[in-house]
C-alpha cells in the first residue's frame, strides 16, 4: 500500500489577512473614487436598466427610476457595475485556478438541497431588501462607514454580526 500524499488545492487565505487586505482595499477605494466600496448600487443600476429598456415611460414617470437616468448617460456606467463584475470575474478565476469550480449545493445531511435553495433564495431577498432600506448594502454601510470611523458604521456592523447570530439560533438544526 503507497502512501500518497495529496495535494490540497483547497486551501484559503488566513481570514484576518483577507480582512487587512480589505481594509487596505477600502482607503485605496476611499483615495481614488471619494467613497468606500459597495455592491448593492450595481444591481440598482441592472435593475433601472432593465425597467428602462422594458417600460421607458415607466421609468422615466418614477421618482426613484427618473433619479438614476440621464439622455447622455447609461446607469450603466458606473464604477459599482464594473467592480461587481470584476468581483465575479475574479471568484470565477480564484475557483478555475484552484479546482474548485463544479456544480454542487453545499447543505447539512438533515436538509434537501431544495431547501438549501429556499433558504438561499429567502435570505437574499431579505439582504436586498435590506440594502435599499438602509440605502446600501453590508460594504458600504458597515465596512466602508467603519474605514471613517464612523459611528453609524460600527452600529452597523454589531448589527448585522448581533442579528445573524440570534437568527442562527433558530435555524441551527439546519446545520449541525
Amino acid at each position: 500500500m503507497k502512501n500518497k500524499k495529496q495535494k490540497n488545492r483547497h486551501v484559503y487565505w488566513n481570514p484576518y489577512f483577507g480582512g487587512f487586505l480589505m481594509g487596505l482595499l477600502i482607503i485605496l477605494t476611499f483615495y481614488l473614487t471619494g467613497r468606500g466600496l459597495g455592491a448593492s448600487g450595481a444591481l440598482k443600476s441592472g435593475v433601472v436598466t432593465i425597467v428602462d429598456t422594458v417600460a421607458t415611460t415607466h421609468a422615466h414617470s418614477n421618482e426613484y427610476y427618473s433619479k438614476f437616468l440621464s439622455e447622455d448617460k447609461s446607469p450603466m456606467n458606473n464604477w459599482l457595475v464594473y467592480e461587481a463584475i470584476g468581483v465575479l470575474f475574479g471568484a470565477f478565476l480564484s475557483g478555475a485556478f484552484t479546482g474548485r469550480i463544479k456544480w454542487k449545493i453545499d447543505h447539512s445531511p438533515k436538509i434537501t438541497s431544495k431547501r438549501r435553495l429556499l433558504f438561499a433564495l429567502g435570505g437574499g431577498i431579505l439582504f436586498g431588501l435590506g440594502a435599499q432600506i438602509a440605502r446600501g448594502c453590508t460594504s458600504g454601510a458597515a465596512l466602508s462607514g467603519m474605514a471613517v470611523l464612523s459611528t453609524g458604521g460600527f452600529i452597523t456592523m454589531l448589527s448585522i454580526f448581533g442579528t445573524g447570530f440570534i437568527v442562527a439560533y433558530f435555524f441551527r438544526k439546519n446545520w449541525i
